[in-house]
């Protein structure tokens, strides 16, 4: 073994065993720590140090690239799916604040729109104890509690910018007035500007935050269902393809335009849960949504989906 080899292994040891930076290591040894990269390179490249992932994490990111590419989606990210007595929207949320935070510039002030929702406000509240420096929130919908800290919070970095308006009104003349008040149009802007969007996605059930919340009722579900709506996406109701859903609900809402929300750069949604697949695959085949953060069951129930369509379509 010569010098070199020596030098390399050494190298390779300190790093990955000892856990000492290249800085450390480049002082210990009394080589450059560009040398220190080099020999780490090399290393690699020659077969000293070899790297192995674990099968679930391999089978997990093969899951991740055919969703993104079966849906041309810019990235996924698929956490394993919980126990029964875990709840999906909690374990999904704090995944989607992880993410988030990982991507952000946490030394500047950062301004992210948010959604309405039950999975949408633990993202928000998860976001808000995660972060180091302050975030700024810019509510995509009317309805302001479900954009609130929790109580179960006790630090809550984040700066709030909301439409002060009820997310479902009276009449359409209601909602004309609203959005022509100075303060909706000024957030309206902010939402332009903002970095990333995180929106959530409903499916038409008697739980859904809609309807538990006392916005829309169980025959209100109904008659969307009959109108051919399958979920959905900032309390706009969509069709399996996508499609706004004509609706007197729809004249209602306190709500981005979905038009606004498809022009929207880094749009990611949170959402997992199989009687939610049917919204999520509307709002995939919509391009509503550039990233997708789910759990590995729904993955696997949004390609079986799609595979099942293809097949069908040969037949």
């Amino acid at each position: 073994m010569d010098y070199e080899e020596v030098l390399m292994t050494k190298t390779v040891w300190y790093y990955y065993f000892d856990n000492m930076t290249q800085q450390r290591i480049s002082e210990l040894l009394g080589i450059s720590r560009i040398r220190v990269v080099k020999l780490l390179n090399k290393a690699r490249s020659i077969g000293i140090i070899q790297f192995k992932m674990r099968d679930d994490s391999v089978s997990r990111m093969q899951l991740e690239k055919n969703l993104a590419e079966t849906y041309g989606l810019k990235d996924t990210f698929i956490v394993p799916s919980p126990p029964s007595e875990v709840s999906i929207n909690e374990n999904i949320a704090r995944a989607a604040a992880i993410y988030i935070s990982n991507r952000i510039d946490n030394k500047n002030n950062t301004f992210i729109n948010m959604g309405y929702g039950d999975t949408q406000s633990r993202v928000l509240n998860n976001l808000a104890t995660l972060v180091e420096h302050p975030i700024s929130i810019v509510s995509l919908t009317g309805g302001v509690n479900y954009y609130l800290p929790n109580n179960m919070s006790t630090i809550f970095n984040a700066k709030l910018y909301l439409i002060p308006s009820p997310l479902l009104v009276s009449s359409k003349e209601v909602v004309d007035a609203i959005r022509n008040e100075a303060s909706i149009n000024e957030v309206s802007r902010m939402v332009q500007l903002s970095s990333l969007s995180v929106i959530g996605i409903g499916a038409i059930k008697d739980n859904a935050t809609i309807v538990k919340s006392g916005i829309l009722n169980k025959n209100d579900l109904l008659y969307l269902k009959m109108k051919g709506a399958v979920g959905d996406i900032l309390c706009h109701f969509i069709d399996k393809n996508g499609n706004l859903v004509d609706s007197n609900i729809e004249d209602r809402l306190i709500s981005t335009p979905l038009s606004t929300l498809r022009s929207l750069s880094n749009v990611i949604g949170v959402a997992a849960g199989n009687d939610k697949v049917d919204a999520i695959k509307a709002v995939l085949k919509g391009g509503y949504i550039d990233i997708l953060i789910t759990d590995e069951s729904t993955a696997f129930q949004l390609l079986k989906s799609t595979k099942e369509s293809f097949e069908n379509l040969e037949d």
